[in-house]
Order: C-alpha cells, then structure tokens, then sequence
C-alpha cells in the first residue's frame, strides 16, 4: 500500500515538473513584448546592479540588459530566451553555473506589424495588437502573463477588410521568416475546430483565390465584414436635394435588400410598379464597372439565383429610376411652382421667420 501511495507521488511530482518546464505559450518574441526577468541570485545586490527586472525588446529586436551587449532575442521563445541569458551570464563571468536561476516570463505582448494580401477586401500592411490608450506604460504588477486576443490570424484577416467570396479558406498561407505554413480556416463559419495562429511582427499572410463565388462565405463572421457601405441615389424624388446617401448594410445582404432600403419598393402601385433599380458595381483592381438594370417588381418577385439577385459587396452604388407616371407628376408639380409663385414665396418667408 506504501509502495503504491510512493508511486502515485512519484508520478504526480514528475507530471507538475514537466508542466512546469514546458512554455505556457510557444509564441516567438517580436519588437515591443516586455517581459520579466527574474534572478533570484542578484537580490543582495544593489539596485542598480541587478539584472532582474522588466525589459522590452528593442526595434532592433534585441534585450539591453546592464553590463552586457544587446542580446538578440526575435523570434525566440521564452525557453529559448531563458537558455541564452544563463549561458551569457555565466560565460562573461558574473554568476558561478551551480548558483545561477534565470526566470523569464511575458508581461505584455506588443502591437505587431504583418501584411495580407490575396483574396481580402482590403490588402495590405496592418498593425493588430494595439495597445490601449494611455497604455505604453501599464503599472507593472507582481503576476506575470498576458494574453493578446487581437493578434491572431484572424484578426489580421479581419483588419484586411475580410475575404471575398472567391478566397480559399483552406489553403491560407503564412509566411514567417521564410518558412511557409497552410492553414484551414474553414472552421470560422462551419463551427469545426480552428486552429488560429498567434502571429510575430514581420509575419505574410496571402489569401488564395479560387474560380467560383461562395455564397457560404457571404455573411457576418471573424474574418468577413460585418456591414458594408453601399452608396443609394434618388431614393424617392428624382435627385430631390442632392438626394444620395451612403447607408451601412449587414454584409450578406442582396441587391432586392438594397433596393427595399433604399425605399425603391412600396407606396401607390399605379405610380411606383414600373419604377427600376440599377446596381453598379466597380471592379477594384481594374476599375471595370459593371452595371444590372432590372424592374423593381422583377427583382423581388422573380429572382431565382446569384446572376438576377447579386450579393452586395463594399461600396456598390444603387440607383432608383422613377416610372413614368412619377415623371409626370414632378413635371406638373414643377409647372405648379411657377404658374402659383406665391405659394414659394409663402413657404419661404415661414421658413425665415419661423411662423
């Protein structure tokens, strides 16, 4: 029973030490981290003789410990970091190996620098991570640790402006430090398990394009817009005002939404039934426009697949023909004004004086 009880304390100890050895996070240094260096051997010295203290990694991505050269520690681990300070340390004489401890520990991951290109809305060169404002120098407190939720792949992709319905979300590649890697992030919108990568200043991220529009990927997610802009004209008279507005549209949404937000649909049937809807679309990247006319009855009684009733991508512009009678009514309205001045007049003088 003794015997027993040793073995299962034996085994116990040697769980906690593994877990104890192994790296909370395996997520290499960028420019910026602090971290938190600990020797228990340095305390009898004087302040400002210790080598323990709180360090963040330069621009040059080295640590400037006193008494030493600057230490290159991008894209290392912590371990790693760990390992590299006992050796210098004992190599250049300041502490004898059987006495020396080095603890290093993260206090604060920083913003990072990485680029995305490929299939997104938006490509180009992002900073993820920022720091809060009022935030370069947060107190400094005895736990140790951080977690930096905006520094993921996904939010790289996310601040691309998201993907577009052609992207390639199995085959997405990260590029660090030469080495590429392929990940499925499919998972976002199919509730499988993701495996989201952590990412370092420096890190590419290309977006593959297939030939098909994916009508799947066309919503609201982690990596895909949630609304978009989509410019409307002549919502109800014609050019009444300068009447064009930009109006925010959950990403997803159809033409047939766009043109119900842009109250082209409703009202008087012998007026409003013939009115028409066009939809302009810009190509970013050639400048190609292209251009859908189509009844407004058609579009919402008759669409039957993505050619008739497109979705809507950023910055589509939706324009609302009036139908003939309409026309006729603003003419005659018009020639009213200027057969009954007196009524302008009347309206404009309230206006000034507020009666």
């Amino acid at each position: 029973m003794f015997r027993a009880k040793l073995i299962v304390s034996a085994l116990v100890t040697a769980i906690a030490t593994v877990g104890i050895a192994l790296p909370s996070w395996a997520l290499p240094l960028s420019p910026g981290d602090r971290l938190r260096i600990n020797i228990p051997a340095d305390e009898g010295l004087p302040e400002t003789d210790r080598f323990s203290g709180v360090y963040e990694v330069n621009l040059d991505g080295t640590l400037q410990l006193p008494f030493i050269d600057p230490v290159p520690v991008v894209g290392l681990e912590l371990p790693q970091v760990q390992q590299q300070l006992t050796r210098l340390l004992i190599n250049e004489g300041f502490f004898q190996p059987n006495f020396l401890r080095v603890s290093v520990s993260i206090i604060e991951w920083a913003p990072v620098q990485v680029t995305v290109s490929g299939a997104v809305f938006e490509p180009g060169r992002y900073l993820i991570n920022p720091r809060q404002a009022g935030g370069d120098d947060p107190p400094i407190v005895p736990l140790t640790g951080s977690y930096p939720p905006n520094r993921y792949l996904t939010v790289a992709i996310q601040a691309a402006g998201g993907i577009r319905p052609e992207a390639d979300i199995i085959n997405v590649r990260l590029i660090r430090g030469g080495v590429e890697q392929v990940i499925d992030v499919s998972g976002v919108f199919t509730g499988e398990l993701l495996d989201d990568v952590p990412l370092i200043a420096g890190d590419r991220i290309i977006i593959p394009e297939r030939e098909i529009i994916q009508s799947e990927l066309v919503r609201p997610s982690q990596i895909t817009p949630q609304a978009i802009p989509v410019f409307l004209s002549n919502l109800s008279l014609p050019n009444f005002g300068g009447n064009v507005q930009v109006q925010q549209v959950a990403y997803g949404s159809r033409f047939s939404h766009a043109v119900i937000a842009g109250k082209c649909v409703g009202g008087t049937t012998a007026i409003n039934a013939r009115r028409r809807a066009t939809l302009i679309q810009t190509d970013r990247t050639t400048g190609q426009t292209r251009v859908l006319d189509r009844s407004v009855e058609e579009l919402v009684r008759e669409s039957t697949d993505n050619q008739d009733n497109p979705f809507l991508m950023p910055d589509d512009g939706l324009v609302c023909y009036d139908s003939t009678v309409t026309n006729v009514t603003s003419i005659f309205g018009a020639i009213g004004t200027i057969l009954n001045p007196i009524s302008g007049i009347e309206l404009l003088l309230r206006r000034i004086f507020g009666q």
